[in-house]
Order: C-alpha cells, then sequence, then structure tokens
C-alpha cells in the first residue's frame, strides 16, 4: 500500500532522490523551480513552507503534491487495485458509474488508476452506457486499459465481479428514473 508523507522533510527527502538521479545541484533545482537558492536551503530546518513553492519544486521533477482523501481506500502492494472493497465503497463505485461523468480527475479520486479504468470498461459493456466516451475515460486513466488482455487481467484480478456490480448499476439506474 502507498503511503501518505506527513511531514516536509520526507517531502524533500523524496523530491531529492528525484534531482540526484536527474543529476541536478541544488542551485539548478532552485533555478529551474523559479525560487532562490537559499529558500531551498532554508526549507531543510522548517517543519512548513509555502505550497506555490513546493509545488514548483516538484514539478522540476516530474512530481506533483497534493490531497490525499483519507477516505479512499488503499491499494494493493502494487497499487492496481483497491486494497477492500466493503459495501460503501461499491456503492460510492456505483454512483460514480451511474453520475455519467466521465472527467478522469473525478474517476482517480475514487481508487487506482489501473483499477478505475478496468471499471470504464466494463461499464463501457453495458448498451445503456456511452462505450466510446467510457473507453476514452479509461485510456486517459491507463494507457492500454481497453486492450483486450489488459481487460482480462483486470477481470481476473478486480474485487470487483461484473455479475453482481453491472445488475446493480442497472437497478440503480432504473430505480432512480
Amino acid at each position: 500500500m502507498k503511503k501518505s508523507i506527513t511531514d516536509l522533510r520526507s517531502v524533500l527527502d523524496i523530491l531529492e532522490h528525484k534531482v540526484r538521479a536527474l543529476e541536478l545541484t541544488d542551485t539548478e533545482w532552485a533555478t529551474r523551480a523559479g525560487i532562490r537558492k537559499e529558500t531551498l536551503s532554508r526549507l531543510h530546518s522548517r517543519r512548513s513552507c509555502d505550497f506555490a513553492t513546493l509545488q514548483a519544486l516538484a514539478g522540476v521533477v516530474g512530481a506533483r503534491v497534493g490531497v490525499i482523501d483519507g477516505n479512499m481506500p488503499g491499494s494493493t502492494e502494487d497499487g492496481r487495485f483497491p486494497a477492500r472493497l466493503d459495501r460503501e465503497y461499491e456503492e460510492q463505485l456505483l454512483d460514480l458509474c451511474a453520475s455519467g461523468d466521465l472527467e478522469p480527475a473525478r474517476w482517480r479520486h475514487c481508487g487506482p488508476a489501473f483499477f478505475m479504468a478496468g471499471l470504464a470498461v466494463m461499464v463501457a459493456s453495458v448498451p445503456e452506457f456511452d462505450r466510446r466516451s467510457l473507453l476514452d475515460l479509461a485510456e486517459a486513466l491507463h494507457a492500454g486499459s481497453s486492450q483486450v488482455g489488459v481487460f482480462a487481467l483486470w477481470l481476473e484480478r478486480s474485487p470487483v465481479r461484473p455479475s453482481r456490480f453491472l445488475p446493480m448499476l442497472l437497478a440503480g439506474m432504473r430505480h432512480a428514473a
């Protein structure tokens, strides 16, 4: 399961590791981030910093700093599937699928990208849904997810069972109508 980082020092350690892998000096890192080197140096002794500064530093190495929803379930060790699928989470997934919201950011918020992409591919198989848009969403979430072999892997490992989920989705849509 991915661990959340709760302090500035830990975030800076991760970013510095990426900076060193790119063979950048602190001066180059600060310059590319648009901050003074002294600002970067002072961060090492602080417990907090401006969010925009942290975002700029992360952007240099292709990383992002964001908020992790504490209500979202953790993921499996490989990060592809939710660690658990209880009824509450299943209801959230059903609501998302029934909503017609095809915004990738909204779907990413609800679970691991690979899992959510497979969910979109599965829902695309239902005639009442916009197949093309859902497959496009799936590809935006995880490239290759609409390929037969990739979806077969998803079906094999997913905690969501189409034989249970899809009838519930359709029943919920009929009930709402």
